[in-house]
């Protein structure tokens, strides 16, 4: 991080500005440590609760303060242990801690909806926000959380719309990725002239109809893309399954047979000023599953932890 500086009105640090220490301790009281002490129980946790913290700063401090530089997670949890007093004993240690938790992060489990129009013959798919990835709108599971219900919710934060008239709980699509499992929930029938929009800023930049015939389901050749070149890594696998679905299932209207079908954009972050509606409440305060598998134990640095907060306790 050399040649970086701390936030200032400057205009020559545009972009450029690590965040103050002042900005990094509110972040830390307001998301890591004013939270119920069971979500200070472990690393796992713990860095989900700076995730959080990562993402509203990436959505709102520096969207508001162009002088501010845009980070990455990993840069940004060690700034926040490196300034949080109760954080900053683990310092030393806040790799490892990092690389537990982004192996840990990776078994979570994922729910979604693959979302058919009413002719079945196109799906709507999202582009992350960095990156060129296309994927189903998903996301991982909160704890507690029924599959069915984290579906809506993730699919109503990744495109604005509300599934959960539609969503039927017994016909969803599943694969296990090495060891995090993926369920997504056959919605079909939707409009193709229904707006979209994410309520969630900078975890989206495009949402658009693909024709299913442009797409190529996974296969030892090809893995990653379809016809059209598209990045297709978290589609591909659930290709064939859909179109098998879609062979016993009769869709609402006749398939279109008089003009060619073409991708079609229903929202672009580049074009498009809305997005980023969700409250803090709704967009940060999420609790993800950490329900451990007895044969997936994380490393060292999650063992026998707990959060010292005598140094909170002592400058009140």
């Amino acid at each position: 991080m050399s040649g970086l500086h701390r936030s200032s009105s400057s205009s020559k640090n545009v972009g450029n500005c690590l965040p103050s220490k002042e900005l990094l301790d509110d972040l830390c009281s307001r998301f890591v440590l004013n939270v119920p002490e069971e979500d200070q129980q472990s690393f796992e946790r713990i860095l989900f609760l700076v995730e959080y913290a990562y993402r509203y700063y990436e959505d709102n401090a520096v969207e508001n303060d162009p002088t501010l530089k845009s980070l990455s997670l990993k840069e940004f949890t060690s700034l926040l242990f490196n300034s949080c007093d109760v954080l900053r004993p683990y310092v030393s240690n806040v790799d490892d801690i990092f690389k537990d938790f982004t192996s840990y992060k990776c078994r979570v489990p994922v729910t979604g909806a693959i979302i058919l129009d009413e002719t079945y013959e196109r799906c709507l798919l999202v582009k992350g926000w960095k990156g060129s990835s296309w994927s189903f709108p998903r996301g991982e599971k909160s704890k507690d959380e029924e599959d069915y219900a984290c579906a809506i919710r993730e699919v109503l934060e990744e495109t604005g719309f509300d599934v959960s008239k539609l969503l039927k709980k017994e016909e969803y699509i599943e694969f296990t990725f090495r060891q995090q499992r993926v369920r997504l929930y056959v919605v079909a029938g939707v409009a193709d002239d229904t707006s979209f929009a994410p309520l969630t800023k900078k975890g989206i930049s495009e949402i658009a109809w693909h024709p299913l015939d442009h797409l190529q389901p996974a296969s030892n050749e090809v893995i990653t893309h379809g016809v059209a070149g598209l990045k297709l890594y978290m589609v591909a696998p659930f290709l064939a399954s859909l179109k098998s679905w879609i062979s016993k299932h009769p869709a609402p209207r006749p398939r279109r047979r008089d003009k060619p079908l073409r991708a079609l954009c229903v929202w672009n972050a580049k074009t498009s000023s809305g997005g980023g509606n969700g409250t803090a409440t709704e967009r940060y305060n999420k609790k993800p599953e950490v329900n451990r598998p007895r044969d997936t134990e994380p490393g060292n640095s999650f063992r026998s932890f707990k959060l010292n907060m005598s140094a909170i306790f002592e400058s009140a």
